[in-house]
């Protein structure tokens, strides 16, 4: 059986929104190899309608990267998300076109559940704030990842906004030179 497994660059003040507006200058070996450990260990990937619309807009067919990332770390997650299975979660969404995605609706927690029993390894997320809050409201995410980078963006959508207490226990911590705090929480069961 899988683990859902979702992964955010967020800020001191808990922002998530436009990592690609102030995550770059943190960026390094060490978080590279972090972020490559994640993909090794996916077997299948998870988001949002609006993650899906972004992503299916820009990596199927490139590999040349996103300015301040080294290129094979984008080449890297080029091949990787192109080819991964994908589940994308949408009411509104009619059809899902990208390679190796399935679109999810309906009962989405038992067919998530489905994906999650018949998924050896992780079931990866980047991203999708809002579907996150509804995997722990629901009780289907396994671990939250953090990479907690040392900025106060002071705007912008936060990892958790107007939601219900969430007790969470750490699973592992890194500390890289840059300051970013790559942490893992679990749900606490209950």
């Amino acid at each position: 059986m899988g683990r859902i497994v979702s992964n955010f660059f967020i800020s001191l003040d808990g922002v998530v929104e436009s990592p690609d507006k102030w995550h770059f200058p943190y960026f390094n070996d060490e978080m590279g190899s972090a972020v490559g450990r994640g993909m090794v260990s996916a077997e299948a990937f998870l988001m949002g309608r609006v993650l899906y619309d972004e992503w299916s807009a820009y990596w199927p067919g490139r590999g040349e990267g996103v300015p301040g990332e080294p290129q094979e770390t984008a080449d890297a997650f080029a091949s990787f998300i192109n080819n991964v299975p994908k589940y994308v979660v949408s009411s509104t969404l009619e059809e899902a076109t990208w390679s190796n995605t399935t679109l999810v609706s309906g009962d989405v927690a038992g067919r998530l559940r489905e994906v999650r029993d018949r998924t050896e390894g992780d079931i990866a997320m980047s991203g999708s704030a809002t579907l996150v809050r509804w995997l722990l409201a629901n009780g289907l995410l396994d671990e939250l990842a953090l990479m907690i980078h040392p900025i106060a963006v002071g705007h912008g959508q936060r990892l958790f906004e107007d939601v219900p207490t969430q007790p969470l226990r750490l699973v592992r911590e890194e500390r890289f030179e840059t300051g970013v705090l790559n942490v893992a929480y679990a749900p606490v069961a209950g």
